[in-house]
């Protein structure tokens, strides 16, 4: 597994209230978004911060979140479905918790999600739309 994060993904309690900050009060430009499930925010360089509603991400991320603390996931994307078990072999080999089997998703991905040591959230993901050109931009 190459060091590298490319999505940092909140679970929010609400995708509007979350947009409103982060997007009309700070000014920071949306990329791509589905209405009040998630927003998609170009954060630097080739990374994506994903302002997820909570609830959606926790099943996703096999998060069980009794207390209310808010989810996060650090995704580390690849160039292809093969690499997501390749990865998340690698993962559990160096003593990760595998908690979500990689699987096709319903947005088109292929993703698994492991948890390190501390119970911190990986998501190994393939997204066929996913592409970083020279300039840093990102296409999802």
């Amino acid at each position: 597994m190459q060091p590298r994060v490319d999505f940092i993904s909140l679970g929010v309690r609400s995708v509007d209230a979350s947009r409103a900050f982060y997007v009309t009060g700070l000014g920071w430009p949306v990329h791509r978004e589905v209405p009040g499930e998630v927003v998609f925010i170009q954060a630097n360089h080739g990374l994506i911060l994903s302002l997820w509603k909570a609830d959606q991400m926790q099943a996703e991320a096999a998060v069980d979140n009794p207390a209310g603390v808010p989810c996060i996931t650090l995704s580390h994307n690849v160039a292809a479905a093969v690499d997501v078990d390749r990865v998340m072999a690698e993962a559990a080999a160096a003593g990760a918790t595998v908690v979500t089997a990689p699987k096709t998703q319903s947005w088109g991905g292929y993703t698994g999600y492991f948890a390190d040591p501390d119970g911190f959230r990986w998501e190994v993901a393939f997204n066929p739309t996913w592409t970083v050109d020279a300039g840093g931009k990102v296409t999802v």
